[in-house]
């Protein structure tokens, strides 16, 4: 069984919400970011996603495209971050999932993507600019190596939109909470309720909501429909504070205590 599958099988026995984090690898190091993943999975958080940097992202906010710029300068690439998943799987039992934009995935090559990615352990590919219409050769050869690619949803999806997605998806549906790019926000708009409500209908797949999500009201504000929740920009947040390694971490373990 996938990682993701056991993890969400868990949480629904425990009857709790699943707590996703987000960090972009590299900001302010590689090293420093598996200190925070590290600390991460000791506070209790039940999957991370790994950021590739990237110079052009079209669903990140002004947090975390300064974080990619900034982990870019200091030259991390896809393989090193694929490294980076293959040391911390020899140290977490969590699941490890890869966010990249199609472009660094295209360039490293699929087939060597693929087969780098089963090697090191990643759980879960997410791609934002990657459409569900382009995405079944990509998802049927990650499926053969027992990872899922992970789809979106967003208010804006039609009816149509949705029920093609959850055909496919696997591991989780990633639900945007809005329209736009990614950022802390203090409350959950009515919209995300309603997708929730609506994808929920149509399946069983676990439903992770993003975009927006920085405090513990939000998570009990999800109710029975989403099973997991995904925190970035607010982490990244703390992370772009700076400070040394242990200070950043520590950081970052302190705001996670408000979520157990």
């Amino acid at each position: 069984m996938n990682a993701i599958d056991h993890k969400f099988a868990l949480l629904k026995t425990g009857q709790r919400k699943g707590i996703i984090t987000y960090l972009t690898a590299g900001d302010p190091d590689l090293q420093a970011t598996e200190a925070i993943v590290l600390e991460m999975a000791c506070r209790g958080v039940d999957m991370v996603e790994l950021g590739v940097p990237f110079s052009d992202p079209v669903a990140d906010g002004p947090v975390i495209q300064a974080a990619s710029k900034r982990s870019l300068e200091k030259g991390v690439t896809l393989d090193g971050v694929l490294k980076l998943v293959g040391n911390l799987k020899s140290r977490i039992e969590i699941p490890l999932l890869l966010m990249s934009y199609y472009n660094p995935i295209f360039c490293y090559g699929l087939t060597k993507f693929i087969e780098s990615a089963s090697s090191s352990g990643v759980d879960g590919v997410i791609v934002p600019d990657l459409p569900l219409e382009e995405s079944e050769t990509f998802s049927r050869d990650l499926k053969k190596a027992g990872i899922h690619l992970i789809y979106f949803l967003a208010p804006t999806s039609s009816d149509e939109r949705i029920k093609a997605t959850v055909k496919r998806a696997g591991g989780f549906i990633y639900c945007v909470s809005v329209a736009g790019v990614t950022g802390a926000r203090d409350d959950i708009p009515a919209q995300a309720h309603k997708l929730l409500k609506k994808v929920s209908s149509m399946t069983e797949v676990p439903l992770a909501l993003g975009f927006g999500i920085s405090s513990p009201e939000q998570v009990k504000s999800i109710g029975k429909r989403g099973s997991a929740i995904i925190i970035g920009s607010a982490i990244m947040k703390l992370v772009e504070q700076g400070g040394g390694r242990e200070e950043i971490t520590r950081r970052v373990g302190t705001f996670l205590e408000e979520f157990n």
